[in-house]
């Protein structure tokens, strides 16, 4: 293969071959096959985003489950590939690029701190004294997602029509939550929405959160390996915006200490300009971070639901015990309902992450038959919910909240029986785990359908109240 001899990659990869060659004193086959995985892995790396010195260093780590001296390779090699987390070398040829990287995720952060902030010039301050204004309320996720969407359009090099019809769904958005006449009623001297703005907000960031999707897989939302990408993007990006959020709590609790100090009161600062302005511009530079070190952290998959899928199966199994036993059945309130959602999707999400980690050629194993424990735990949790969210409908009739639960059960439904039956299929040998990757990931899209409706339709059919 003809390469120039200054090609920083091709460096790399010589570096590599060479240690293989050392240790193994051969020239054969074996060493020109494993050149060839490993340059698969390191174009699809840079296909998604990493530069070649970072893609190349990844693509070796994974190289280590193939081949043992590829996996020594990488633990000698593993300490610069953490230490290109943000700063690279003076001598590194995507310096520019990465600096110029940088100065756009910073002055999104800056424009996000100021969106979150113009509403104050129009008479909607955050005062810490006071009740949050419903504009916030309604607005939360417009402050943040069109901007982390510019983010990925610029990173991905759209096109300017493409990122003209994908502003669509940002403003409907926008216009449902802030046009809609929702009733405001007034309790103990202060506004409280509507049950249809709650469910309006509720769902918006969900409906949303797939316009980000499309950005971030540059229009391929059909393709499989994409979306299970963003899949994995969206699980990275929570864990870092939860250590970002531990951090700013040690930086508000010292504020709080150092102000407190001198005689004064930062309540007002923290409430007004930190907390909201800290909270939208961790969303952009969690998303920077996770892009910056693409599949570096992916190895939290496995252990984030190797630990948490045994103790939700454990915990569904004993709730479903004892409610059998005690004969008690679920209190149908709307709280109760949000929590046992928000329960199911976490499971949905177990099972995804999971999914996403997992290699699609391995056999199965113990840890599969838990997921498939959990999984059926799950609908047989759902199917006790949607029992009793029908037997409440027949006794007092349909109401927003009711029938927006009732829809995003039935869907929930749908999802883990349908991942039941893969992986049961999967487990018995007469499918493969592709199958259920394809199931998985192509369902994202019901949900995001389902929580558009909601935000569209749901105020208009029942009279906004």
């Amino acid at each position: 293969m003809n390469v120039a001899p200054d090609d920083p990659l091709e460096a790399q990869i010589g570096q590599w071959r060479a240690y293989l060659h050392r240790r193994r004193a051969i020239e054969g086959p074996d060493v020109e096959e494993l050149e060839t995985h490993l340059r698969d892995q390191v174009s699809s790396l840079t296909q998604a985003g990493l530069a070649d010195d970072e893609a190349f260093l990844v693509a070796v780590k994974r190289m280590g489950s193939l081949d043992a001296l590829s996996r020594e390779f990488a633990l000698e090699h593993s300490d610069r590939l953490w230490k290109q987390l943000v700063i690279v070398s003076a001598t590194d040829d995507s310096t520019k690029s990465n600096r110029t990287e940088a100065l756009v995720v910073l002055g999104l952060v800056a424009t996000v701190a100021l969106v979150v902030k113009i509403p104050a010039l129009f008479g909607v301050p955050l005062d810490p004294n006071e009740e949050v204004p419903l504009f916030y309320f309604r607005n939360a996720s417009l402050f943040v997602f069109p901007l982390l969407t510019v983010y990925f359009l610029w990173k991905r090099g759209w096109n300017a029509m493409s990122r003209l019809w994908l502003a669509l769904p940002f403003v409907v958005g926008a216009l449902c939550v802030n046009v809609y006449p929702f009733e405001t009623r007034v309790m103990n001297n202060a506004p409280e929405p509507s049950d249809t703005e709650v469910l309006a907000v509720l769902h918006m960031p969900i409906a949303l959160w797939l316009a980000v999707g499309v950005a971030y897989v540059r229009g391929r939302w059909f393709d499989e390996g994409r979306r299970m990408n963003f899949v994995r993007f969206t699980g990275e990006l929570v864990i870092y915006f939860i250590l970002i959020a531990l951090g700013g709590g040690v930086v508000t609790a010292f504020t709080f200490m150092m102000f407190g100090a001198i005689g004064m009161d930062p309540a007002w600062f923290v409430a007004g300009w930190l907390l909201p302005c800290g909270a939208a511009g961790a969303v952009i530079i969690g998303s920077w971070l996770v892009e910056a070190k693409q599949s570096v952290i992916e190895n939290m998959a496995p252990v984030l639901t190797r630990l948490f899928t045994p103790l939700f199966t454990i915990l569904l199994l004993v709730f479903l015990t004892t409610m059998i036993w005690t004969g008690r059945p679920i209190d149908i309130q709307r709280d109760v309902l949000i929590a046992f959602d928000l329960l199911l999707v976490l499971v949905v999400g177990l099972v995804l992450y999971s999914a996403s980690a997992r290699d699609p050629q391995a056999p199965p194993n113990l840890f599969d038959s838990l997921q498939l424990l959990l999984i059926v735990s799950a609908l047989v949790v759902d199917l006790v919910a949607l029992a009793a969210i029908a037997s409440r409908i027949s006794e007092f009739g349909f109401t927003p909240n009711r029938v927006a639960a009732l829809g995003e059960n039935l869907i929930l439904l749908v999802n883990l029986s349908g991942s039941a039956w893969l992986y049961a299929e999967f487990l018995r040998g007469r499918n493969t785990f592709r199958a259920l990757e394809a199931w998985q990931t192509a369902y994202l899209l019901a949900y995001s359908i389902w929580a558009a409706l909601v935000v569209l339709l749901f105020p208009p059919l029942f009279r906004f109240a």
